[in-house]
């Protein structure tokens, strides 16, 4: 997350230098990604293939993001970007102990189904039966590690869980990140491929990725600035 500006008391939104800020820039992409390539009209407008490609585009950074959170669960690096040499690689063994490292574990597993999904999505010549066993399978099974993810996070999250506190900003971004799951979720089943060839129910799998892409995209934002404290308190 970005920090505190000691000076006026507000939060630094650019802040490179932190591992968080790369987490959540490059999750606030990806979801932009998809939330663009769902946006109704843009696949008329640039074509299949660009659409396409768009989700693949989108699915890269949303692995690159994961593979960071990751790496800052472990305390492999630290919030800080460190320089790879002085990664503290020996604090991965112990993290298996850590709900956070078992959600970004997880997580990332999804993210990689993306990418084959996505990557697969861009063959146009694919039977029904092969567009469920390579695109639908991996989509399918990602959005069921993002909801596992998603329900691991809230273990990490201050009880009670089920509550409404949205300027509690882990509850926000927990919260935000479960719904987007569950419209990826809807997304995947909607997504089936039938044997015309038609997707079940391509208006609903269109809307749970515009949706999931905006829950996404706004939980990226909020983890880019810390609560803001005034200068001086605790």
């Amino acid at each position: 997350m970005a920090k505190i500006d000691p000076k006026t008391g507000g939060s630094i939104w650019w802040d490179p230098r932190q591992a968080d800020w790369w987490v959540a820039a490059n999750f606030a992409v990806g979801s932009s990604c998809f939330i663009l390539g769902a946006t109704p009209g843009y696949e008329s407008l640039v074509g299949a293939d660009a659409d396409g490609v768009t989700y693949f585009i989108g699915s890269l950074f949303f692995t690159t993001a994961a593979w960071l959170q990751v790496l800052v669960s472990t305390g492999a690096i630290g919030r800080g970007i460190r320089t790879r040499r002085a990664a503290r690689w020996r604090t991965v063994a112990r993290a298996p102990r850590r709900a956070e490292w078992w959600a970004g574990i997880v997580q990332f597993a999804g993210t990689l189904c993306f990418n084959v999904s996505t990557f697969l999505a861009l063959q146009h010549s694919l039977s029904a039966k092969q567009s469920d066993h390579r695109v639908w399978a991996p989509d399918f099974f990602g959005s069921i590690a993002f909801l596992v993810a998603s329900a691991l996070a809230y273990a990490v999250v201050r009880k009670p869980w089920v509550t409404w506190r949205p300027r509690d900003l882990d509850w926000s971004v927990a919260t935000l990140n479960m719904v987007g799951s569950i419209a990826f979720m809807a997304s995947a089943l909607a997504a089936f491929v039938i044997e015309d060839g038609s997707l079940r129910n391509a208006q609903v799998a269109n809307a749970g990725t515009w949706v999931g892409g905006v829950c996404f995209l706004l939980g990226a934002i909020f983890l880019i600035p810390e609560e803001v404290e005034a200068p001086g308190t605790a």
